[in-house]
């Protein structure tokens, strides 16, 4: 049976999967699951993952959860090029210790951005307090600095001198404020230089491929009532 991966372009996490299994010539069904019509609350997802959420991948009669783990399974099972998750022990645990602190941090941070500037107000009619949306910028920055700072250093890519799932992971995060309207790369040049050399790596044409959702949220018309709806509980957090 061919590998499916359940996926919303939209969504961070799946878009590094897209690009990892595109990139790396991993054969698969797309099987799309709209997350702003709420279809990963439906019954028939949740056959394919209890925790409700994308990506998800299914492999015959097995289903996984959660992108990382994901990225590795695929890694594994199609013996992708060593760089993406080195073998070197030290290599990997410094691509192990982003994917391990972006979950918190600069993720959520990303997420809470596109919402707060972009999703809330324009999709979802809901204003976002002035000091909320301020307070969150405030933490994406410092997230910015952390990763220049501590990941890249004056290395081209985060875990050395390879590109690795490292970096196609924060890569398809920081989109997530680019495509609400954040330049987050016109007063840091080491970044900016360092996107240039994952955009490269990865492919153009890819890359335009995997982000042309996200690119046109802005574009989205607004939700109706039972969408909103659906999306409230996700929404509540996002406020504060």
């Amino acid at each position: 049976m061919v590998l499916e991966l359940y996926l919303d372009l939209l969504s961070q996490p799946c878009r590094a999967v897209y690009i990892f299994a595109k990139k790396n010539g991993i054969p698969f069904e797309l099987r799309t699951v709209d997350l702003l019509k709420g279809q990963h609350f439906s019954d028939d997802f949740a056959q394919v993952n209890p925790l409700r959420k994308v990506p998800a991948l299914k492999d015959g009669d097995f289903t996984l959860a959660e992108s990382v783990a994901i990225l590795l399974y695929l890694s594994r099972k199609y013996e992708a090029p060593d760089h993406w998750y080195p073998q070197d022990l030290q290599t990997r645990a410094r691509v192990d210790e982003y994917l391990s602190w972006q979950h918190t941090d600069l993720q959520t941070s990303c997420i809470r951005t596109m919402w707060q500037k972009m999703l809330l107000p324009v999709f979802l009619g809901q204003p976002v307090p002035p000091e909320t949306l301020a307070s969150t910028l405030a933490k994406l920055d410092r997230c910015l600095q952390l990763l220049e700072d501590k990941f890249l250093k004056d290395q081209d890519f985060l875990a050395g001198p390879h590109i690795s799932m490292a970096d196609l992971v924060a890569i398809t995060e920081l989109m997530h404020p680019v495509s609400a309207g954040c330049d987050l790369f016109k007063s840091r040049p080491k970044l900016a230089a360092w996107r240039q050399r994952v955009e490269a790596e990865v492919g153009e044409d890819l890359f335009q491929e995997a982000h042309a959702a996200i690119m046109k949220a802005k574009d989205l018309p607004p939700a109706d009532k039972a969408i909103k709806e659906k999306l409230k509980p996700l929404v509540q957090p996002l406020l504060h």
